[in-house]
């Protein structure tokens, strides 16, 4: 389970507002994260990975504390190791796909079952700039499942795909992520794409 309760200043068009969520994520749940733009979901996702710092509150992990201001603890992102999807992909732009995957596991097998789940088995020698948006967004989804992460945080993952990549993808995401007992959250500015994907929901309003 992870158990979130934290607060954290946000700069917004009419000044500044306190981003707060106490919120609870069973195991191996799936939870869609939606809400107006602004609203701080991805500063959310960010503050669970360690990438920003909370001013105030907790976040526990399958018993392990990440993070408690009250304490001072606040494990560095190097250590949560959470899969992250990022909204710009933020991938290496010197690496190939299959350079991209090595980096995050060696086991062969598991790479060859990611490429063929993104269909970029025929693209492991190609870099970034030589892709297209869906699929740099589909090798930033296999680099964040690369580790088999026990918690994986994507932003708007599906945002680039056509819709019958995204359909296709989506069912087969579902069967990984039961594989490797992840729990996720996924932002996404359209909720109805993940329906037969998730079974939760956290609203962040503005």
């Amino acid at each position: 389970m992870i158990a979130i309760a934290i607060e954290k200043s946000l700069k917004v068009y009419q000044g500044k507002r306190v981003l707060k969520i106490e919120h609870e994520f069973a195991q191996g749940s799936i939870t869609k994260i939606y809400g107006p733009s602004g609203a701080g979901k991805t500063t959310f996702l960010k503050v669970i990975a360690g990438l920003v710092n909370a001013e105030k509150g907790k976040i526990v992990v399958d018993g392990t504390t990440w993070l408690n201001t009250d304490t001072g603890i606040n494990i560095a992102p190097q250590k949560r190791v959470p899969g992250f999807v990022f909204q710009d992909y933020a991938l290496f732009p010197n690496m190939t796909v299959l350079e991209h995957l090595h980096y995050a596991t060696t086991d062969t097998t598991w790479i060859n079952s990611l490429l063929a789940l993104g269909k970029l088995e025929t693209l492991t020698d190609h870099k970034p700039i030589h892709l297209s948006g869906g699929q740099q967004q589909r090798l930033a989804i296999l680099r964040a499942l690369a580790i088999k992460p026990k918690l994986l945080l994507m932003d708007e993952p599906f945002s680039a795909l056509d819709p019958d990549m995204k359909a296709e993808l989506i069912n087969e995401l579902k069967v990984v992520f039961k594989e490797i007992g992840a729990t996720v959250l996924i932002v996404s500015h359209n909720p109805v794409e993940l329906e037969g994907l998730v079974n939760g929901e956290l609203y962040i309003s503005v």
